[in-house]
């Protein structure tokens, strides 16, 4: 990114990694004053105009995020992957990132104490969001009832069935119309399920024309960035840009989440293609699994690794065909050799 297209933004001191919770105590609100002092550090982050909303300071605040677990004696859980976002630039900068506006259908994951929802609400989208954690979902419910544009499914998004839920969602709601406007999917999701997410959305090109997710930076990076030839390149490079022109955004420090994780986050924007503008393959599942056995055994070429579809020499003429060595491995194709690739060999 050009230094012309940052803006700063200020992040939330630093929460210790070494708290801990039990499940019988409640968690303590720091004094008002006890953050006074720190050093504030800033961070970069790509942006058009800045938010009119992000020059004030929200209530979605590390205060609030610990009053509002403490209302439902809750603590994060490791096991659902929970990092509550405490910095609500971050989240005017995640929804702007989608573009969102008045009108907009929004698909949100873990919405969690409703930080970002809050965010997504203001801007006039109608949200429907999938929680996990039974009590997160009735925190948020009961957070924004009043606004009458909000429905939480109590469920695990990738067990979800995403397309009936939505198709419902719209059946019961006169103002949407996803034949004029598809939805968008804008959300901040534990990193552990970040490759079901983007398998379970990408190929929903029909549903959505966004997909903005804050994922663990080096799983961001290797999303978006991966070349030809490195160890980062793999199927799932392959399937993301099948389905997605995808887009790095900016960087989010490890320092604006509690409980703070390991790593640092960022946000990537994948818009997503309609079918009429796939690779055109006899089948799409027949594709996928070729690309994936060639991966499967990488250090090999793939006149070995794709014996169980065509011969040695069937494959090596194809490949020398469409303009590469007999010799080929598959780090070194790129999706159009893949497609090429395949309809060439495949056998329906």
């Amino acid at each position: 990114m050009s230094p012309s297209s940052l803006c700063s933004l200020q992040t939330l001191p630093p929460i210790s990694q070494t708290a801990t919770f039990n499940r019988r105590q409640k968690l303590r609100l720091p004094a008002h004053d006890s953050i006074r002092g720190v050093r504030w550090r800033t961070l970069n982050v790509a942006c058009g105009e800045r938010s009119s909303r992000a020059s004030t300071r929200s209530s979605d605040d590390y205060h609030a995020t610990l009053k509002a677990l403490n209302s439902r004696g809750r603590f994060p859980r490791k096991s659902l992957g929970q990092h509550y976002m405490l910095n609500s630039d971050i989240n005017e900068q995640l929804a702007g990132a989608a573009a969102i506006e008045q009108g907009d259908v929004v698909l949100e994951i873990g919405p969690g104490t409703g930080s970002l929802t809050n965010v997504l609400l203001n801007s006039g989208a109608f949200v429907f969001a999938v929680e996990k954690d039974k009590h997160m979902a009735a925190l948020v419910s009961e957070r924004f009832s009043s606004t009458g544009k909000l429905k939480v499914l109590t469920e695990d998004i990738v067990k979800c069935h995403v397309r009936s839920h939505m198709s419902s969602l719209v059946g019961s709601i006169k103002e949407i119309d996803l034949e004029t406007r598809k939805a968008k999917v804008v959300a901040n999701i534990p990193f552990n399920i970040s490759t079901d997410v983007i398998k379970l959305l990408l190929p929903m090109g029909d549903i959505f024309s966004e997909v903005v997710l804050l994922l663990q930076d080096e799983t961001a990076m290797r999303l978006v960035v991966s070349s030809l030839r490195t160890p980062e390149y793999r199927p799932i490079n392959v399937f993301v840009n099948f389905y997605s022109d995808p887009e790095y955004k900016f960087k989010v420090p490890r320092t604006n989440f509690f409980p703070q994780p390991n790593v640092d986050a960022a946000v990537v924007s994948f818009k997503l293609k309609i079918p009429s503008e796939y690779p055109q393959v006899s089948s799409s599942k027949s594709f996928f699994s070729m690309v994936n056995s060639a991966f499967n055994e990488k250090r090999k070429m793939l006149r070995k690794s794709l014996q169980h579809i065509c011969t040695s020499l069937e494959t090596e003429e194809a490949l020398k065909s469409i303009g590469l060595l007999a010799t080929s491995r598959p780090e070194e194709l790129t999706l159009d050799d893949f497609v090429k690739l395949h309809n060439m060999i495949a056998k329906e």
